[in-house]
């Protein structure tokens, strides 16, 4: 026993290895299922800040910081106060929805950060998952309207639970799984680059956004009143599509008319990630559901709804989850609001957002593959296309999902982690810690050149 105990004490003290031999044991011992070892081969001995270091003392710059979950990054040390702190403190670790002083500080600072300072809205405290917490917006939507339908976008992301992935706009997890959610209606969203309407511009917002009102209040549309809407502000695995204002303010005015429930997907986009506390707050508008979670648990799992009170139609118990009296989570995330509060984090990653994607703007005219970058703060997509293919109408090339898939490959071979995401896969993902530094936003625009040479793409001046 006492053998186990040294060994469980020291498991990080002798990292070392070789990372093909850990990726045969987790093939071994995991489900096919596993997706991220697929695209980034390696087995993680310790990470800190920005940077993460594998078995093999290799060091790689990490922009994808837990899909976004790590907005202070890895192992941030006041994050590691306050994990001590609560052990230390004899508070219970598990408590299911019973308060404690430490919740009843989480909850009062996490609802002073919503609209109006959260004084119309009140917690909801979910399973751990972003997921759980879209299936307990749905479900409550449904029952303080009493109706059934839901309107979602095509190219949203959710979740992979059962409600969760019925509102979810990628088709691939959904082949075979019969018996989705029923009267789940799609609607298309915005693209900056690749307008659904095939219109662009300012003409196809508005177009959409009359499209959007026009099924709502036409009579022979088909689609039933639904019980809420729900959306992305910026589109985060859909490919980095930030919402244009006014579209979402003509949402949410349509919503509000009709006694329609907003439900606004905050899970990768919210804490201060695109340059806002929250993306819809670029369009000035309040919510009638958030769903938060990935930052909010600073690192640690937790989901919360925020709900306007008067839609807490919940009766007690009807929507419950073991672990949803995460006492760690909401100290590490009590802990990461504040920081971002108080170091005015959100100004910060503006204004990296816009240097940086001037910075890509000008990597663009060397590498015509860069077809499109977009996004806000470090929520940024790179879309890669085949310059050498005929335009379509709108003068867009065509999406290149392989030669991302070998960028990918090539930036994590050069040490830098990024994510792939959008229609087949041609947009690489950035969402790095939000304490990244501009020193290190200039290792990721060398890193990521070199790995663009390394997949044969020529600049245009050597061609």
């Amino acid at each position: 026993m006492m053998t186990d105990k040294v060994r469980i004490d020291n498991f990080g003290a002798n990292s070392s290895g070789n990372n093909e031999a850990f990726l045969a044991r987790q093939a071994e011992y995991e489900s096919n299922v596993r997706s991220y070892p697929r695209k980034l081969p390696f087995a993680i001995a310790k990470a800190q800040g920005v940077w993460i270091t594998d078995v093999e003392n290799n060091q790689y710059l990490d922009c994808l910081a837990g899909a976004g979950t790590l907005a202070l990054g890895h192992n941030h040390p006041d994050m590691l106060q306050s994990i001590q702190n609560v052990i230390t403190s004899g508070l219970p670790l598990h408590t299911l929805d019973l308060t404690t002083p430490l919740k009843d500080e989480f909850s009062a600072y996490l609802l002073s950060l919503l609209p109006g300072q959260g004084k119309e809205y009140c917690l909801q405290f979910t399973g751990p998952s972003g997921a759980d917490a879209v299936e307990a917006a749905l479900k409550l939507a449904k029952k303080y309207t009493g109706r059934t339908g839901v309107i979602s976008f095509s190219g949203g992301y959710h979740g992979m639970t059962h409600g969760a992935l019925a509102v979810t706009g990628n088709l691939s997890p959904k082949e075979a799984v019969n018996g989705m959610m029923p009267e789940v209606q799609f609607m298309p969203y915005p693209h900056l680059y690749r307008c659904p309407l095939g219109i662009g511009g300012k003409a196809g917002e508005q177009a959409l956004a009359y499209y959007f009102e026009n099924l709502i209040n036409d009579v022979e549309s088909g689609v039933r009143k639904p019980a809420a809407v729900i959306l992305e502000a910026v589109q985060g695995e859909g490919g980095v599509n930030p919402a244009p204002v006014e579209w979402l303010q003509r949402i949410r005015k349509v919503t509000q008319e009709h006694g329609i429930l907003l439900i606004l997907d905050e899970v990768q986009a919210g804490f201060a990630r695109t340059g806002k506390f929250f993306a819809f707050e670029h369009a000035g508008i309040e919510p009638d559901i958030i769903v938060m979670s990935k930052a909010v648990g600073g690192g640690l799992p937790l989901a919360v709804l925020g709900i306007k009170k008067q839609f807490d139609a919940w009766a007690p118990g009807h929507h419950t989850g073991t672990f949803r009296g995460n006492q760690l989570a909401m100290a590490t995330g009590l802990t990461t609001l504040r920081h971002l509060k108080d170091n005015n984090i959100a100004d910060k990653v503006a204004e990296q957002g816009e240097w940086l994607k001037a910075k890509l703007a000008e990597m663009q005219k060397r590498y015509p593959v860069i077809g499109h970058v977009r996004g806000l703060g470090l929520m940024l997509g790179i879309e890669i296309v085949k310059p050498n293919e005929p335009q379509d109408h709108m003068g867009c090339y065509p999406a290149d999902g392989e030669l991302s898939a070998l960028l990918q490959k090539k930036c994590f071979e050069a040490g830098l982690i990024l994510e792939r995401g959008g229609r087949h896969g041609c947009v690489l993902r950035l969402l790095p810690s939000l304490l990244i530094s501009n020193e290190e936003l200039g290792v990721f625009l060398d890193k990521f050149e070199v790995a663009l040479v390394a997949a044969g793409v020529k600049p245009v001046s050597a061609e």
